[in-house]
């Protein structure tokens, strides 16, 4: 983090100093890392002692100290312990991170937003800014109240690029965080059904979700996906430029992709244009639903003023970051796993199934299928609709799990030697043991809290802990705050 002093992190809050005197803490310096997980904390820290549902980060303010922390952001006074006590410690937090944004006027800030794809653009996004200057980018999907200031306060002194995920679980969430980092540029991906439940509409998810351009300064940009009517009618709520893409092609966008293929493992190569220009793009990310992701971090990388052929090139050396988003697993046997099991919405689970058909060609192929969360009254429907849909892409065994798994398969009953309907996670495992041959393709997919991301990684044969730690994939810490 960019270097405070506690008394300046006391003045950025609004809090007061406990444990600690006036002139010392003028001295005590906070250059290390801002956390809300005592085990992440490190020395020249603070931490961040959030109260969550389950769980009061009070309570491992010693751990925190052990670690290194100097300080902690607390809402009651801790003996022996150096604190800055506010009201409320995520306004405080909030507030916090906001001053760090204000510290560094070199930062140039890209925000996206979107109802599927946020995780995998941001890793696009950090790799291609990430050859132009020091970028932070979010880990796993930091994106709501507690993720965004996490990711914020990595930032330090010699970072050009801020990339903010950023998430909403209602109106007035988006422009919250847009607050703690306002944004150069704004990038909506799309309008989708992901949390209708909470929202209630699609037209009040489109509403959230163009708070994140109605943020633009007049010298910011938007990149809307002009494919989508909900997305490219924010336009009109924007005072920066509009910058519009198509991966459909449409000339009428200012960014589009052309000669769109796939390669057997689902790959996209396409030819990214303005219509004067053309750029050859390979990615060795799955599934076509990343050509609209791609173009998206073209457009903002360009903004950003990047060389387009240096975004094009850093577009095709770019991988797959964040766990459990079509992470490919080849077996000794040839058996190939696909575990996109951390997130799930109506639009996510067709593509996912889109991009299990093509790496099935001439195999035969499983999609393993859970619970999609917060669809609200359309929740049954919607996943009917889904269990259809993978059986009409020609699933040859169609898995149901958990709670939402009778739902999965209610469309499903003329082909019931296709589709098998199961409890919970132990007792598909069971069945996937007898089932898979060699050759065969298995796709994993379902919301996060269903837990299917787990048994891909036990039938893929890899350790607990792989890649990222469980800790690196959830932003509440010591408390429960789950991803918005």
């Amino acid at each position: 983090m960019i270097a405070f002093t506690l008394a300046r992190l006391a003045e950025l809050t609004g809090g007061r100093l406990t444990g600690i005197s006036a002139e010392q803490a003028a001295l005590t310096v906070i250059d290390g890392p801002v956390v809300t997980d005592s085990r992440d904390c490190a020395p020249g820290g603070l931490y961040v002692a959030r109260i969550g549902e389950h769980a009061d980060g009070h309570d491992f303010i010693p751990q925190a100290l052990e670690a290194g922390a100097l300080a902690a952001l607390t809402s009651r006074p801790v003996d022996g312990v150096a604190c800055i006590v506010v009201d409320d410690v995520q306004d405080a937090f909030a507030a916090l991170a906001r001053g760090v944004v204000d510290a560094a006027p070199q930062l140039t800030v890209v925000a996206i937003t979107g109802s599927s794809g946020k995780t995998s653009t941001k890793d696009l996004l950090g790799q291609v800014l990430a050859v132009a200057g020091e970028t932070v980018a979010p880990h796993g999907s930091y994106n709501s109240e507690v993720g965004v200031p996490l990711t914020v306060t990595r930032v330090t002194e010699s970072t050009r690029f801020l990339v903010a995920e950023m998430g909403a679980r209602g109106v007035g969430h988006i422009a919250y965080l847009t607050r703690i980092a306002p944004p150069d540029v704004s990038i909506v991906l799309n309008v989708g059904t992901a949390h209708l439940g909470e929202f209630g509409s699609r037209e009040a998810i489109a509403l959230a979700k163009g708070e994140i351009v109605e943020a633009l300064a007049s010298t910011g940009t938007a990149v809307l996906n002009h494919d989508d009517p909900a997305v490219s009618a924010m336009a009109s709520r924007t005072r920066g430029s509009v910058v519009t893409v198509s991966a459909a092609g449409d000339p009428a966008a200012t960014v589009r992709a052309e000669e769109v293929e796939l390669d057997a493992a689902s790959r996209p190569r396409f030819v990214i244009t303005d219509g004067s220009s053309r750029w050859p793009v390979a990615l060795s990310l799955h599934g076509v639903h990343h050509v609209g992701n791609a173009l998206s971090v073209f457009a903002a990388a360009r903004a950003c003023d990047l060389d387009p052929q240096v975004i094009a090139d850093a577009l095709g050396s770019a991988a797959s970051v964040s766990r459990w988003r079509m992470e490919v697993t080849d077996r000794d046997d040839d058996v190939t796993v696909v575990n996109d099991a951390y997130n799930a919405n109506p639009d996510s689970m067709r593509a996912a199934l889109d991009a299990l058909a093509r790496m099935g060609e001439g195999r035969r192929t499983i999609a393993v299928l859970g619970t999609m969360l917060e669809l609200g009254a359309d929740s049954d429907s919607e996943h009917a609709r889904v269990g259809r849909y993978a059986l009409d892409r020609g699933v040859d065994l169609l898995v149901c799990v958990g709670a939402g798994g009778p739902a999965l398969a209610a469309d499903a009953a003329q082909d019931a030697p296709r589709c098998a309907v199961l409890d919970d996670a132990d007792a598909a495992y069971d069945l996937l043991m007898s089932e898979i041959r060699s050759g065969d393709v298995v796709l994993f997919k379902s919301s996060r809290d269903a837990g299917l991301r787990h048994l891909g990684d036990r039938i893929a044969g890899l350790p607990p802990g792989t890649f990222a730690s469980e800790r690196s994939a959830r932003e509440g810490g010591d408390t429960t705050c789950s991803p918005s």
